[in-house]
Formats: structure tokens, sequence, C-alpha cells
């Protein structure tokens, strides 16, 4: 646990400090950025479309995009012969909020199973909890009345105690209960066993490093795994 704190405390510095030095064009220049070095070229075939949406995390932040857990699962996906392509759809400082309207465009191509990885960067903020509720259930909503049939995986994230108790009890509530309630698969927590360990986050803390994303992608990939076996 005092790992996890550690971890947590960690990205709130972190946090603090690129809001205080970055400007809105700065911010908007990475963004654009992160996204032409995470989309994933189209591919003429039939394969069924994963869409990996999140923040840093899932962008793989500080490292190649070869060594980010979506390209991890992709990689395992090839090895066991079946039909998918992964999309890494992650943007650096994304939110619920900016979320939201950029799943608009997202979903303008076919996704079959979509992984939401959103949130984490609400908390860090101070965002109410039911903004952030708000906001990924309506991507959540959005992405069912595009595509009826779609899959969806919501993964999980913590806020840190400093927050006050009341708000990290009300932010831990909001995974597992839209979970339930949209009848989605839930990752409790995405960075389990990876959070405020040294060993595999980059020098600032909080992002993974190479070692840490293969073990964030051995827990994407359980409940993932479920997933495809029910589609095959």
């Amino acid at each position: 646990m005092s790992k996890l704190l550690n971890w947590i405390n960690s990205y709130v510095l972190i946090l603090l400090l690129l809001t205080a030095c970055a400007t809105p064009q700065q911010e908007q220049s990475q963004g654009a950025a992160d996204t032409l070095r995470t989309s994933a070229p189209a591919e003429a075939d039939n394969r069924k479309v994963i869409l990996f949406f999140g923040n840093s995390l899932t962008a793989g932040f500080g490292l190649e995009i070869e060594q980010a857990f979506p390209a991890l699962i992709q990689r395992r996906i090839d090895s066991l012969g079946l039909p998918y392509r992964c999309i890494n759809a992650g943007l650096s400082g994304e939110t619920t909020a900016s979320g939201n309207t950029r799943i608009d465009w997202m979903l303008e191509q076919p996704i079959d199973i979509l992984i939401i990885e959103l949130g984490g960067n609400d908390g860090l903020r101070g965002i109410s909890p039911e903004e952030t509720r708000k906001n990924l259930q309506s991507i959540i909503s959005k992405a069912k009345a595009k595509y009826p049939a779609i899959k969806i995986i919501l993964a999980g994230m913590e806020v840190p105690p400093n927050m006050g108790l009341d708000y990290a009890a009300a932010f831990r509530k909001i995974y597992p209960e839209l979970a339930k309630s949209n009848k989605v698969e839930l990752i409790p927590f995405l960075l389990e066993k990876v959070g405020g360990e040294p060993s595999l986050n980059l020098p600032d803390g909080i992002h993974p490093t190479a070692e840490g994303h293969l073990i964030v992608s051995e827990t994407v990939w359980k409940t993932l795994q479920t997933l495809l076996k029910k589609e095959s």
C-alpha cells in the first residue's frame, strides 16, 4: 500500500509541475504529436478492431510505441493467430471530458472491442467524481449506440489520499458501479503490481517502464482474453 501511495503522490507532483509550466498551445501541440505517434496505420484486412482509448498510460509515455501495453497485447494476439487488430488511441493529458469529445471521432471507424482507460487525470485535478462518472457513462453510451454489439472493458484507477477520504471513496466506486450498471468488463486497477514500484516506473515515478508495461499487459490480458474466447 505504501508503494501505491508513493506512486500516487509522485503523480500529483508531476501533474502540478506540468500544469504550471505548460501553455495551452504547448498542451495542444503535445496532444497532436501523441495522436500521430500512437495512431496505427489502417490495414486492408478483415480483422476485428480493439481500440485502446486512454491517456499517457495507454500511449506509452516516454517509450517507443512498440513497448506500450497495447502493442504487447497485439503481439500476443498475433502469436495465438487471433483475427484482431489493436489500435493505440492513447493521448497524454486526456481527461474524461476531453475523451467524451474525442470518442465521437474515434467511433467513425468500426470497433469491436473498446478498452477505456480514463479518469486518472480527473482525480488528480480534483474534478467531481460525478462529473467523471457522467463523462465515462457518456463514452460508454455513445459506443453502444454506434455499435450495439461492441464489447467494452473499463480500466479502473486510484486517486491520492490527500484528495480526502470521501473523495477517494467516491472516485473508487465509479468504475465497479459503471461496469455493473452497463454490463461491461472491469479491470479494478490498471497499474496493479506496477504503481509505486520504482524499478517499474520511469524517473518521473508515474509512467511505467518497458518492464512495467509488460506487467500491465498481463493485467489487461486477463480480462481481454475472456472476451476473445467468447467471440471465437
